[in-house]
């Protein structure tokens, strides 16, 4: 009895809608919470400028604070890819799925086309960044604000304005969006 409640409820219109629905909930809750704990540098977590690595003294330090760095950038993007990658998969699972509503699949495909120009303007931002002289540089695009971490010993204010114009040009969200944080 019960297994026959279950199944009509998966096979409701309104039950596919619903798990639809669920999944995208859970799909958006998933990048937000990799955001905030990998990604967003001015976060109270740990990371930017209060990170951790500032409470360290030299004896504790295993390796070069350079290699650091660079496995901090390294990590960041690969974290990144890796989330992205999975919202895109699940996504295109409800573009494919025959029971889903035209509406779903439309909206699925919408936030697939958002994901891949999100990637685009990061990587465009990183390389101008870097060709200003930056060695290191990490943009995530969220929803309407930017951050940027980058690789200095010190930011000027000139430094940070010409990365916030680069950001504006790319991609149109207003400096005041923008979060600019060294590493």
């Amino acid at each position: 009895m019960k297994r026959e409640k279950i199944g009509k409820f998966f096979t409701s219109k309104a039950g596919r809608s619903t798990i639809i629905v669920a999944s995208m909930l859970l799909i958006g809750l998933a990048v937000y919470l990799n955001y905030r704990w990998f990604y967003d540098p001015a976060s109270s977590l740990g990371y930017g400028e209060n990170n951790m690595e500032d409470n360290y003294d030299d004896s504790q330090q295993t390796g070069s604070n350079q290699q650091t760095e660079d496995d901090y950038f390294t990590a960041v993007s690969l974290s990144r890819s890796q989330s992205r990658d999975e919202a895109i998969e699940v996504l295109k699972l409800v573009v494919e799925n025959s029971e889903a509503t035209e509406e779903a699949k439309a909206e699925a495909a919408e936030k697939i086309s958002q994901i891949a120009l999100d990637i685009q303007n990061e990587a465009n931002i990183e390389t101008l960044v870097k060709a200003k002289g930056f060695e290191e540089c990490v943009a995530v695009i969220s929803e309407d604000s930017v951050s940027v971490v980058v690789s200095a010993q010190s930011l000027q204010a000139t430094e940070v304005a010409q990365i916030m114009s680069i950001v504006f040009e790319t991609t149109g969200i207003s400096p005041e969006k923008v979060s600019v944080v060294q590493k």
